[in-house]
């Protein structure tokens, strides 16, 4: 992806805040709201969560994070959390680019299974679409997540870096 770059970012950044706010308004208008998991940029900033952005010099054009999971959802395992492209820069191989360093990022943390939570909504489709084509596979809830007939949960099995 010439001219991009992956960097870890902080989510209460201004044009990153405002790309948040809007996957929020997204996830409120398509899921009810028991079943919206979403982050905000205040719980974004955890200490068991990195963050990055997609940027083409000044220009944010998507983010996504990985969370440290507990010890009870399985010893080396993270969840992807907040993958989000923005508007202009959709279809572009933005999301596919994220998500395969975020993967690889788990790799090199010596995580063995990767996770997510999507949406069930025709929303949602090019999400759970992407997540396939690199590998995902639906599983059951995982971490502190509960059966819920609005939400996917996927997983990735991780081989060493």
């Amino acid at each position: 992806m010439a001219g991009l770059r992956i960097e870890r970012d902080h989510p209460s950044r201004r044009d990153v805040a405002r790309l948040l706010a809007e996957h929020l308004t997204d996830m409120h208008a398509t899921s009810p709201a028991e079943s919206m998991h979403a982050l905000d940029h205040a719980e974004l900033a955890d200490p068991a969560i990195t963050f990055w952005s997609v940027r083409d010099e000044t220009t944010l054009l998507g983010c996504g994070a990985l969370r440290e999971l507990a010890a009870a959802a399985g010893a080396g395992a993270g969840e992807i959390k907040s993958m989000r492209t923005a508007v202009a820069a959709r279809n572009r191989g933005v999301a596919s680019w994220l998500l395969a360093h975020l993967v690889d990022q788990a790799r090199q943390r010596g995580y063995g299974r990767l996770f997510l939570e999507t949406g069930t909504q025709p929303f949602f489709e090019p999400a759970r679409r992407l997540y396939q084509r690199h590998g995902f596979a639906e599983c059951p809830p995982f971490g502190d997540y509960r059966l819920d007939p609005n939400s996917v949960f996927m997983t990735l099995i991780l081989a060493p870096a």
